[in-house]
């Protein structure tokens, strides 16, 4: 079933199982449920509540393609499906009923880092508008990350400045490294400075870790399983290290998979160069490097009760959000993962469900 609201509206993300719409527009994918809710398009919408109130659940962290940008980019849309994926958006809609999501910020990976300026412009031109007309069709279900050039920090700067301004969107989504530059790089303080100044959430998403590639064949999908947590953990760790979270304090960023595996070992950080005092770059930070992770926030995509109770110890119950990684089947429970999860208060599990991410998003509750 195609959606159309001036052009076709679908979405993306993993390999092909199911025939997806191939007209242009936002292509939504869904994984392959067997559900019946799910697989008729229709039923009734879970409503989720916390002590007897009902609760309206927010996930930070949606995929979606636009088909006319990937023509641009030379790139195929079959590519871009992830595992068990193939389905437009009015099954997008029966998946995030069953599961109990209420709204869901869409992002879009970047796949335009390494083009000139102006096919770099004329995309995220494209799906930032194509993004808010979709968010416009259905203000209620789904709020939008503009995409940005971010190997053109001022551009950027710039794109994200109207996307949020005149568009709508929420902030951005951005992939964990430009070509020959780490986030820390002076080269992007323009965009983080424009970040900051516009108080909106910038939200992380690994690239894998391409320089790994050769070490990432063979059994395990490593590339994703290794490289996306390991991509976010470099990322995240040159902001902290490198001071460019003391240099823009007001930034609002949001980590997908939990922070990747920084917060899993993050006290190694404190005693790095303790240790090896000789790496000193000479970069003083104002606190210890595991005191910027309550600075920041993460996706409860960690799949275990104590993967999230730990996350949670790290970096404050507050700093913590839905991510399903939807349509990719990661975590089709995410509701309930924190619903169930052990030894947090009704006022926790609100605040993880709900009230951070509508904070951080502008969504009215």
């Amino acid at each position: 079933m195609t959606l159309r609201h001036s052009g076709a509206i679908h979405n993306p993300s993993g390999h092909n199982h199911g025939d997806a719409c191939c007209d242009d527009g936002i292509l939504f994918t869904g994984c392959a449920m067997t559900n019946s809710v799910a697989a008729s398009g229709g039923g009734r919408r879970r409503q989720v509540v916390v002590a007897g109130k009902r609760v309206k659940t927010i996930d930070v962290h949606a995929h979606c393609v636009v088909k006319e940008a990937l023509d641009l980019l030379g790139e195929k849309l079959e590519a871009q499906r992830g595992p068990g994926l193939g389905e437009v958006g009015s099954r997008r809609i029966a998946e995030m009923d069953e599961q109990g999501i209420d709204m869901e910020a869409l992002s879009i990976n970047p796949l335009w880092y390494h083009t000139e300026r102006d096919l770099a412009a004329e995309v995220v031109r494209i799906q930032n508008e194509k993004l808010a007309e979709w968010c416009g069709q259905h203000p209620d279900r789904f709020v939008a990350y503009a995409s940005v050039a971010l190997q053109f920090p001022e551009l950027a700067a710039e794109q994200l400045e109207h996307a949020v301004k005149k568009l709508g969107l929420r902030g951005a989504a951005v992939g964990t490294s430009i070509p020959g530059k780490e986030f820390s790089d002076p080269y992007l303080h323009p965009f983080w400075k424009k970040a900051e100044e516009l108080g909106v959430l910038i939200f992380i998403h690994p690239r894998s870790t391409p320089e790994l590639n050769k070490r990432f064949g063979g059994n395990g999908w490593l590339a994703n399983t290794i490289g996306n947590p390991l991509d976010t953990t470099i990322a995240l760790s040159h902001l902290i290290f490198d001071g460019t979270l003391d240099r823009f304090p007001g930034l609002k960023i949001c980590s997908a998979h939990g922070g990747g595996f920084l917060p899993s070992y993050a006290p190694r950080s404190d005693n790095a160069l303790r240790v090896a005092p000789e790496m000193d770059t000479g970069v003083k930070l104002k606190k210890k490097p595991t005191e910027y992770l309550r600075d920041m926030y993460y996706d409860t995509l960690v799949f275990t009760d104590e993967a999230l109770r730990h996350l949670a110890h790290e970096v404050g119950v507050d700093r913590l959000v839905i991510g399903t990684d939807h349509p990719i089947p990661w975590q089709s429970q995410s509701v309930d993962h924190i619903l169930n999860a052990p030894g947090f208060s009704d006022a926790e599990k609100r605040m993880m469900l709900s009230e951070t991410a509508a904070k951080l998003l502008g969504i009215k509750l």
